[in-house]
């Protein structure tokens, strides 16, 4: 039978932390009319044990063994990210379908290498972007597209909190800090409010202030602009012990729109139904500023309370149906049926931003 709806498909994820068990193997196991966890790599016992029983999944210690041993249709890579590039062409080479996690890859030069593999291998290469596929930032896109904004001017996110880290993450030499593990969700969102036809310059400020040891950043504030574009803003901080009122603030000439991962709002107003008043040519009139009535309409939308259960992330809260958007389009895809929610030249153009933050900030 060909790749058909009645198909399941054969996984193995190579890594079993944070995102390779919480995240991907968290779903798979629930997507069982799709896909079966068939084996898993990892170096720590106790995780293979833990897969063994749980999914009932042959163990590898090596992620290169369980490419070896066959058996398998997808290769999920969370592995840590100086291995993305080289794992994900290892198994496209054995003749894998790849899901890849984010950082997609640490330069522009990987990434093309990941890609050309793909397309010699004549197999689909699947960036893993679970957050742009959030039930709040398909209701952020959909205002911006509607054009009830008005011409964008400017997109403000922040991402951070409080947190000391003493983790893998917090190292140059592992690709960790700021940029790499928060600025993948961030700027993909960015540059899909920007619009991925247009391609913004960039200015980036990173620092690193760990106290138990890490080298990598935990600072970076990003500046994503252009004639013609908005000016996109983003903050990745671990040195935020109160809140910022929301992850993001989006202005317009028309409104303005706040959001968070649960909650969405926008204020907009019909310029057809706007007063036009007389342009002032010289002085003010009567001492006073311009002062007018807006014919304002405020709108509002929540994320259903059954929909908020099994959260992960502590940037921002991601929330299962991402990840159930990504593999069920990757289930299409496989079968002929679709094309990838996140392309490759669109990671690729992420990459890019990263790359260019990096540059700016050698020392």
């Amino acid at each position: 039978m060909s790749e058909s709806t009645k198909r399941i498909w054969r996984v193995g994820i190579a890594g079993q932390g944070r995102s390779g068990y919480h995240i991907h193997a968290f779903w798979l196991k629930q997507a069982s009319g799709q896909y079966r966890i068939a084996a898993v790599a990892d170096q720590l016992p106790e995780r293979r044990r833990d897969a063994e029983r749980e999914f009932g999944a042959r163990a590898c210690a090596d992620y290169g063994a369980l490419i070896r041993r066959g058996g398998l249709d997808i290769f999920v890579n969370a592995l840590p990210t100086p291995l993305h590039a080289r794992a994900a062409i290892q198994a496209l080479e054995a003749g894998l379908h790849v899901v890849s996690e984010k950082p997609f890859a640490a330069t522009v030069r990987d990434a093309d290498r990941m890609a050309a593999a793909a397309r010699r291998a004549k197999r689909v290469l699947a960036p893993f972007q679970n957050n742009r596929l959030q039930p709040f930032f398909d209701v952020v896109q959909d205002v911006v597209r509607s054009g009830v904004l008005g011409d964008l001017v400017h997109i403000r996110s922040v991402w951070g909190g409080f947190r000391r880290r003493w983790d893998w993450q917090t190292l140059r030499c592992n690709l960790g800090g700021s940029l790499f593990n928060t600025g993948p969700h961030a700027i993909d969102q960015a540059l899909a409010l920007i619009g991925w036809d247009r391609t913004p310059k960039v200015f980036c400020r990173m620092d690193c202030h760990h106290e138990l040891g890490g080298d990598a950043d935990d600072f970076c504030s990003l500046t994503l602009y252009g004639k013609g574009l908005p000016t996109a803003d983003i903050l990745l901080t671990s040195c935020q012990a109160y809140p910022a009122a929301h992850l993001y603030t989006i202005g317009g000439t028309r409104g303005s729109l706040v959001a968070d991962a649960t909650c969405v709002q926008w204020k907009t107003y019909d310029a057809a139904k706007a007063p036009r008043p007389k342009f002032w040519t010289r002085w003010s009139v009567d001492r006073a500023y311009p002062s007018e009535t807006l014919p304002w309409v405020e709108q509002r939308w929540e994320l259903d309370r059954a929909s908020r259960s099994r959260v992960r992330g502590y940037t921002l809260p991601s929330f299962p149906s991402g990840t159930q958007r990504f593999y069920d389009n990757l289930y299409d895809v496989l079968a002929g049926r679709a094309e990838l929610l996140i392309t490759l030249p669109q990671v690729r153009k992420q990459i890019a931003v990263i790359e260019a933050c990096r540059r700016q900030n050698k020392s």
